[in-house]
């Protein structure tokens, strides 16, 4: 080894030791008690063999990528007119957007109640109007809209940055040639902002998969994959399962994380 390969050894050391505390030794620890209960290593099966942990996941899947699709939608929309338009309040609002960063799961699963919840102002509003109360936060719905109100600022900053990057002139020339503003922008925006679009939507399906704050703040009528590992956890004190499904959970994020980042070369790749 040269000296400069030791050097940058040296330097590499601190990383490799974080690395080993506070993730390889905790995943090695994990496997290990998914595989010490009495279905042994069949308890990583669990998830497709039983009714319960399988509908847990299918909605887990479900929820995430409903939450990935709608705030793609969202975030791209109001990134693209952020970043090409000027107008007075503009960067108070794109603060005001981006706030919700600052507050954890559970400061969202209750300002998701003081608006869907039995109490929240769509309830006072539709019980005026309709004569009943609309509730909604303490179901798979509310925590739809948790999910997107944390999400949309992840994914708006990406997209406004990905936006300023975008040749104009490429616009131009399509207009020039007769485009409508429809296929300029399925031709040619849509395509150059399709890596930053891909990556910022794995964070948030990703995000969404793992989130726990909100679920629980709102579990009434919710059943996703982590408040199942909380109850096996916690109020069964099933450790094998609980990380059975953990390890379950963390391996279908990482190949959501392993294709979108393969998606997001290739789209680089053919673009250029």
């Amino acid at each position: 080894m040269s000296r400069l390969d030791a050097r940058y050894l040296m330097l590499a050391l601190p990383a490799l030791a974080v690395f080993a505390a506070f993730w390889l030794l905790p995943m090695v620890r994990l496997v290990e008690i998914g595989a010490s209960g009495p279905r042994g290593l069949w308890a990583y099966t669990a998830v497709v063999t039983d009714a319960n942990y399988l509908r847990s996941l299918v909605a887990t899947v479900v929820l995430s990528a409903a939450v990935t699709l709608a705030t793609l939608v969202v975030s791209g929309v109001a990134g693209l007119f952020l970043q090409r338009n000027r107008f007075p309040g503009k960067d108070l609002l794109v603060s005001m957007l981006t706030f919700p960063l600052a507050f954890p799961g559970v400061v969202v699963g209750f300002m998701v109640i003081m608006l869907a919840g039995r109490q929240g102002l769509i309830g006072d509003a539709t019980g005026w109007l309709l004569g009943y109360r609309l509730v909604f936060a303490y179901s798979m719905a509310g925590l739809f809209v948790g999910y997107l109100y944390f999400s949309i600022p992840r994914v708006i900053l990406t997209v406004m940055a990905a936006v300023e990057k975008l040749d104009p002139a490429l616009e131009e020339a399509a207009r020039s040639l007769g485009a409508s503003p429809w296929r300029v922008l399925r031709d040619i925006v849509i395509p150059g902002l399709g890596p930053a679009l891909i990556a910022s939507g794995a964070i948030c399906f990703a995000t969404s998969m793992g989130a726990f704050g909100s679920a629980f703040t709102l579990a009434t009528n919710i059943n996703v994959l982590p408040m199942t590992i909380y109850t096996e956890f916690t109020n069964y004190a099933n450790f094998p399962l609980a990380a059975a499904l953990s390890l379950v959970l963390g391996l279908i994020t990482w190949a959501a994380l392993g294709l979108a980042r393969s998606l997001a070369g290739s789209t680089v790749a053919a673009a250029a």
